[in-house]
């Protein structure tokens, strides 16, 4: 009987998977249309009185997504001057959506990211996680690991896609 050998075990392929690098921490979305007059009218007296009451201390430690549900248009001293009241609490703010938040903190990851060790190594960007990695941080990832990676491929090892190939 002939032995069962785990090519894929014994290969020098190397998994990368973006949800090691997901940042903890809680993500919230604040949605300002509440601040406006009628949900659509910035009056910068009421809104800073606004800003003034409200408690800031909440967002200690967390990531905060900025928008408005509403149609309003939202002059970026707005958002700029929220920023000031967050800046001491929150870890990261963002203008926009979750995913928009999400997508951020990837890029600033990813442009941080070490990749020395992955020099002239076939490398696997791993597909499914169970985690929202936006789509962004795969391309993210792809483009950064090219630079040192023998190849780059995408998917689990027993189903992949190559993507790119040293030449």
């Amino acid at each position: 009987m002939e032995e069962i050998v785990n090519k894929v075990a014994q290969s020098k392929l190397v998994t990368f998977d973006l949800e090691d690098y997901y940042p903890k921490g809680k993500r919230v979305l604040l949605d300002i249309k509440d601040w406006l007059y009628e949900g659509f009218i910035l009056r910068e007296k009421d809104f800073r009185e606004t800003l003034g009451h409200h408690h800031w201390e909440q967002y200690k430690d967390t990531f905060v997504a900025l928008q408005c549900s509403s149609d309003a248009i939202i002059p970026g001293w707005a958002y700029m001057l929220i920023s000031t009241k967050l800046q001491p609490f929150a870890k990261k703010i963002v203008i926009g959506d979750l995913e928009n938040l999400e997508a951020s903190l990837y890029q600033t990851i990813i442009e941080n990211l070490e990749v020395s060790q992955l020099a002239d190594k076939p490398v696997i960007i791993k597909g499914c996680s169970n985690k929202p990695v936006p789509a962004n941080a795969y391309l993210w990832a792809t483009i950064k690991i090219q630079t040192v990676a023998k190849s780059v491929m995408y998917g689990e090892a027993c189903s992949s896609v190559p993507l790119f190939k040293r030449k």
